[in-house]
């Protein structure tokens, strides 16, 4: 009861969307929940085209805890009066074992109303690599005004040559701010949560 509060209060708070780089100066903090792996996760952005971070996680394959220094790099970002598209390219280390490590590519193009969202992953951990898959739409069921409580109703589908198997679920997004949260389900995977806060 006490996360959900802070939730709550953290989406009355702020402004902006989940992006891997935020504003020139701004800091992004995350949790991630139910995932492979969870992790809790900062960023900064010094430059418009890139963003440095760290993050701590728990690799639920290897069932290994270990922080690791990430990097983002804007590759392509398109504005027009009605929408966004972003390219990025993301990469990260193990500090305490460089074995542990991944690069993606991941697009996103939104309006207002509509989202759509990929990511193409390799991971390498103790024992394993894994490549991984996903895809993402959604839709706003209303538009709100600047500074106003945004949802996204969304369907998120993953495949990753580990399990070769596809998962497919639904999402639920809010954010008001620069706080976000977003709520997946599905069976086999169970809950995940993902937490926002951007600074």
């Amino acid at each position: 009861m006490k996360s959900l509060i802070l939730v709550l209060i953290l989406l009355t708070t702020l402004e902006s969307q989940a992006r891997p780089i935020s504003y020139v100066g701004g800091h992004t903090l995350m949790l991630n929940i139910g995932g492979q792996p969870d992790n809790i996760y900062w960023h900064y952005t010094p430059n418009i085209n890139y963003s440095i971070g760290l993050d701590y996680q728990q690799d639920k394959i290897s069932n290994e805890y270990f922080p690791s220094a990430r990097f983002t790099y804007l590759l392509n970002r398109k504005n027009t009066a009605a929408s966004q598209r972003n390219l990025y390219i993301k990469t990260g280390v193990g500090l305490t074992n460089a074995d542990n490590h991944f690069y993606a590519l991941t697009g996103d193009w939104e309006t207002r109303r509509l989202f759509a969202g990929f990511s193409a992953k390799q991971v390498s951990g103790i024992g394993y690599d894994l490549f991984e898959q996903s895809a993402k739409i959604g839709i706003a069921p209303y538009l709100g005004d600047y500074g106003d409580l945004h949802t996204w109703l969304m369907v998120e589908t993953k495949k990753d040559d580990l399990e070769d198997k596809r998962t497919t679920y639904p999402v639920l997004r809010l954010f008001k701010s620069g706080a976000m949260v977003e709520v997946a389900y599905h069976r086999s995977t169970d809950w995940t949560l993902h937490l926002m806060y951007r600074f």
